[in-house]
């Protein structure tokens, strides 16, 4: 499976982006707009150099705190365990905690203002909030208790906590696809606002990442220690 990237845009080019561009463009976006009262959606067409001038706002530190939502998937240069679990806890679950709660809050806000669209995802932000609840706590138990095994070594312990995150993979995999049907694979309906487009823009990054975390855990990572259980007697029968 390759790994989603998002491909960074020159400086120059991004500050003569429309704002409401880079909405759909770059996910996590939105959030910082926002934060800035940068209007993405009714007033989207005014590029990113202008809009920020027109609010006294700083481009280049526009640009510095957009450049850090362009982020690559490379693995780390060894596959180590440590290294593997440093990047899973780096570019995927920092990711999906920040990813999230955006997306409610433009599915809560999609789903307001579009309620009488017979397109309007009815029912995507009560979706992305158990998504949300579901990851939140799956994420707690790995960096509670499977990630420290694996720093640890643990290995033979790790084996009935990698069977219950493989268990949870697979419903977050049956989450995804309900998220998918929701949104028509993220396709935003014709005519859509800038808005409704991040949004959808958001649930693509929101799906390849989940993904891409998924399958770098059951793949690459939990392999290492099954093997260890599944081959190791341990040191108890005096032969380790």
């Amino acid at each position: 499976m390759n790994h989603a990237a998002t491909v960074a845009i020159p400086t120059a080019d991004r500050a003569q982006q429309a704002i409401g561009q880079i909405a759909v463009d770059l996910p996590g976006s939105t959030a910082v707009f926002r934060r800035l009262k940068l209007d993405f959606c009714c007033g989207g067409q005014v590029p990113l150099q202008q809009a920020c001038a027109s609010k006294g706002l700083p481009l280049d530190a526009v640009l510095a705190e957009l450049a850090e939502l362009e982020r690559p998937s490379e693995l780390p240069a060894t596959e180590s365990p440590e290294a593997l679990v440093d990047h899973i806890l780096a570019r995927y679950h920092a990711v999906h905690r920040e990813q999230l709660p955006e997306l409610i809050r433009m599915a809560r806000r999609v789903e307001a203002v579009h309620r009488e669209n017979p397109d309007v995802p009815v029912g995507l932000a009560e979706h992305l909030e158990t998504m949300e609840a579901e990851l939140l706590d799956h994420m707690d138990k790995e960096e509670q208790i499977l990630f420290p095994l694996f720093k640890s070594g643990g290995g033979a312990q790790a084996r009935g906590p990698i069977h219950v995150m493989r268990d949870e993979h697979t419903g977050h995999g049956a989450q995804l696809e309900r998220l998918m049907a929701l949104t028509d694979d993220a396709n935003p309906p014709r005519g859509a606002c800038n808005t409704w487009r991040a949004l959808y823009a958001g649930i693509a990054q929101l799906s390849d990442d989940l993904i891409n975390h998924i399958h770098l855990e059951n793949n690459v990572l939990f392999p290492q220690f099954e093997v260890q259980v599944q081959t190791g007697c341990g040191s108890a029968c005096g032969c380790a």
